[in-house]
């Protein structure tokens, strides 16, 4: 069993970028780690301990078939992230919809 996952850990587990392309890739179907590994120049190991960050924080969850392990994202904790984005998309939108009254307004 996992621990929940506070956002911070969310944020820290989604800012390499690395860690984002395997959650790209676990977004189209699950997979095992040389499936994962097939797009990166590193080592099964180094995909391991990416994947072993995405299910410490509940990103990624995983199950046996025989001696392979399989992965699949488990996308909740994003709701935190995406929240966070949604709130600066509203400021940033605002200030873009004052910007274009301003040059309307002053050719």
């Amino acid at each position: 069993m996992h621990r929940r996952a506070s956002a911070v850990d969310v944020f820290q587990a989604i800012a390499d970028p690395t860690r984002r392309a395997i959650l790209d890739l676990l977004s189209q179907e699950e997979r095992g780690v040389s499936q994962l590994a097939e797009p990166f120049q590193m080592s099964l190991s180094a995909v391991s301990q990416h994947l072993k960050v995405l299910r410490d924080v509940g990103l990624v969850r995983d199950r046996r078939a025989g001696r392979e392990k399989f992965y699949r994202l488990n996308a909740g904790p994003l709701r935190e992230v995406s929240a966070w984005v949604f709130h600066y998309e509203q400021f940033w939108r605002g200030k873009l919809d004052a910007l274009g009254e301003h040059l309307k307004r002053n050719p």
